[in-house]
């Protein structure tokens, strides 16, 4: 065993993730030039990585929050003998005690910059100090974090708004709140910690209008040696979540560009920087200014477009600098440094999502029953829904929502511009509701088309984008409209489709009655209940096997089966468990839940008086905290009652029933 934590020779390699990052990291590993042995981790709602990946071995974890369980993970290497973890992105990638502890107690490494580099640069205010070390421009910010809202406060006016409050270990959009004014301070700081998991935010000056999101590929050997793969425009986001990204960036000054660049290079060459990591830059063109983000020191999601314009294979670059290679093994000799981007070479990459933009961007919970993308020259599609040999992918609330990622590439601007808009144009997606509209939209603006969009472009112009993309899904060519109304008429065939899911603890009662007459209806009535203690396969309406407990009409005792369902003509759609009452938008008395995620707190109780625009409750999404308010003022005559922690629930589902609307009252006093 090796007594450096840098380099050593991999024969097993476990892949801790999930999703489209997790077939990407197991088809480069297989195509290693020295074979390794790979492992994959699955739960049991969520193993399509694990079919579409091919590792050699699959293990099943018990839950979501086991990719989250350093102990866990860490017996489990050592159980299997595992030389080197592949974390991917988000999970565990950027915790420095992941990798100190993987290598400490079970002398296997971790894919990345290693756990000092994890320590300085996964850490955002740190990254700042290395920054202003290396003399590179930053944004005035307070020097330690903070939970306390009045110093938060007292910084903001000083700095003047608009201010960030960021979690020092946020990403993805996490742990970030753009503030306009003082009074969004409280609420503001309290969502940041709770989306923190250290729970520690700082407050930042705000840089917005006119500024790009520019990132820069770093990759270093450890040794002080590093090298750049060019830029990335981010620009393309809705709440510091990215939504659009291009390689090279959309800017036509390239000295400014040259200047950034070096920037990230001497941080990268200060702190010896190992593997793969991305700079992120603030930069206004016309004002010739730019200013340090952060470091995201891991792969990014956004790796592919590097890739498309470069050649290179990033995450078998990552494996092969972990096993000692150097970066003239690598073919990354000093040329590779030239600040001119790769000729004839621009790639664009959209991220497909599980969401309804016209919803507030509402999670979409669901079985994905088509998925066609087109394939030909320039297109890659890097994902794990599989829709082969009849089966179908689940999203559901205990994972990120992102179904694909579509990268085009072409020889200059306009050509991808227009690769995308028919791509797009051609992809069909059924069973759960995406953002697609959206990307269709995007890519079709005229000032997209015109590189013309910085970080607030999207937020400003949300409406107006995606009228343009729903405009363009009504124009797609004959053959779609054709196939839709084939399946309408399979459907009033009687063969309905549906995206129904069916969870442990679902349950029925169910009254029997017979027609004829002359005989007694309240001696004749049968009750009967079953409750679903464990969902073997769900594919329905097509078939459905599970484990159930039965109550008899003539016994209280519940009696295990296996129910087995082939066929069904029922029309069922809703996602909302049957143990859930459904609400009805309609009903003014009636608060429904507007998105479907994780429930984790109601903040009102029976009795207890509301005033309109009041926090009633907190949904999760992929580890944002969502806040539900009440539309109007009332008293609570009904709350749902959570049975556990954390709960999955709906779109749909009925939260808080109030006392009727006051007009009401006086209506019926006239």
């Amino acid at each position: 065993m090796s007594s450096s934590p840098h380099s050593r020779t991999i024969k097993r390699l476990l892949v801790a993730n999930r999703g489209e990052i997790a077939v990407r990291i197991l088809h480069a590993a297989r195509e290693l030039p020295e074979p390794v042995e790979i492992f994959a981790l699955y739960t049991s709602d969520d193993q399509s990585h694990c079919d579409i990946g091919r590792p050699h071995h699959a293990i099943q974890i018990p839950t979501a929050s086991s990719y989250l369980d350093i102990s866990l993970l860490v017996n489990l290497v050592q159980k299997h003998s595992i030389d080197a973890v592949h974390p991917g992105y988000g999970f565990l990638s950027e915790s420095a005690e992941f990798a100190h502890r993987m290598f400490a107690e079970a002398g296997a490494i971790v894919i990345g910059p290693g756990p000092e580099n994890l320590a300085r640069t996964g850490d955002k205010l740190q990254a700042k100090l290395l920054a202003q070390k290396c003399q590179v421009p930053v944004l005035e910010a307070m020097d330690q974090p903070t939970a306390n809202v009045d110093e938060a406060r007292a910084f903001a006016h000083r700095v003047g708004f608009p201010v960030m409050i960021k979690a020092v270990d946020g990403g993805g959009g996490r742990g970030i709140r753009l503030v306009h004014e003082d009074s969004e301070l409280d609420s503001s700081i309290q969502r940041a910690i709770g989306e923190s998991p250290s729970r520690s935010v700082f407050v930042e000056k705000a840089a917005v209008d006119g500024f790009h999101h520019v990132e820069i590929q770093v990759i270093g050997d450890g040794t002080g040696q590093v090298r750049h793969l060019w830029e990335r425009d981010c620009s393309v986001q809705r709440r510091f979540q990215k939504v659009v990204e291009c390689a090279p960036a959309l800017m036509k000054d390239r000295e400014l560009v040259a200047e950034i660049i070096d920037s990230a290079l001497k941080m990268a060459t200060e702190i010896r920087y190992r593997s793969l990591g991305t700079f992120e830059f603030l930069v206004n063109e016309q004002k010739g200014e730019f200013y340090f983000l952060e470091v995201n020191p891991r792969l990014q999601v956004e790796h592919t477009i590097t890739e498309s314009i470069s050649g290179l294979d990033l995450v078998q670059m990552q494996l092969l600098l972990a096993q000692g290679a150097t970066f003239e093994d690598l073919g990354l000799g000093a040329g590779v440094n030239s600040k001119t981007p790769p000729p004839n070479s621009f790639s664009i990459q959209v991220r497909l999502c599980a969401e309804d933009p016209s919803n507030n961007f509402a999670l979409s919970i669901g079985k994905v029953t088509e998925f066609v993308v087109p394939s030909g020259n320039g297109i890659r599609v890097d994902t794990n829904v599989n829709t082969s040999n009849g089966s179908a992918s689940v999203v559901g609330s205990n994972f990120d929502n992102l179904l694909a990622k579509i990268i085009l590439t072409a020889s200059n601007w306009d050509a991808v511009v227009r690769k995308a808009q028919r791509v797009l144009s051609d992809s069909r997606i059924s069973g759960v509701k995406t953002n697609i509209d959206l990307l269709r939209g995007i890519v079709s603006h005229p000032d997209f088309v015109a590189g013309q969009v910085d970080t607030q472009w999207l937020g400003l112009k949300l409406d107006e984008v995606h009228q343009l993309g729903k405009r363009t899904a009504n124009t797609l060519h004959s053959g779609e409209t054709l196939r839709s109304v084939s399946q309408q008429s399979v459907s009033q065939a009687g063969l309905p489709t549906t995206n129904l899911l069916f969870r442990k603890g679902d349950a029925w009662s169910i009254t029997l009655e017979p027609l004829e007459n002359g005989t007694s209806q309240e001696s004749a009535r049968v009750a009967h209940h079953l409750r679903l203690s464990r969902v073997l396969r769900n594919d329905f309406p097509t078939s459905l096997a599970a484990e159930i407990e039965y109550t008899t009409p003539t016994s209280q005792i519940a009696i295990p089966y296996r129910m087995q369902l082939e066929t069904t003509s029922t029309a069922a759609s809703a996602l909302v468990s049957s143990t859930h009452r459904r609400g009805d938008p309609q009903n003014p008395r009636h608060i429904v839940l507007p998105l479907s995620g994780k429930l984790i707190e109601i903040l009102v109780s029976d009795g207890e008086n509301v005033v309109e625009n009041q926090v009633l409750a907190f949904v999760k999404q992929m580890k944002m905290e969502l806040e539900v308010r009440s539309p109007r003022a009332g008293r609570v005559e009904w709350v749902h009652e959570m049975e556990d922690k954390e709960e999955d629930v709906a779109e749909g589902m009925l939260l808080v029933e109030l006392d009727e609307p006051q007009e009401k009252h006086m209506r019926g006093k006239l």
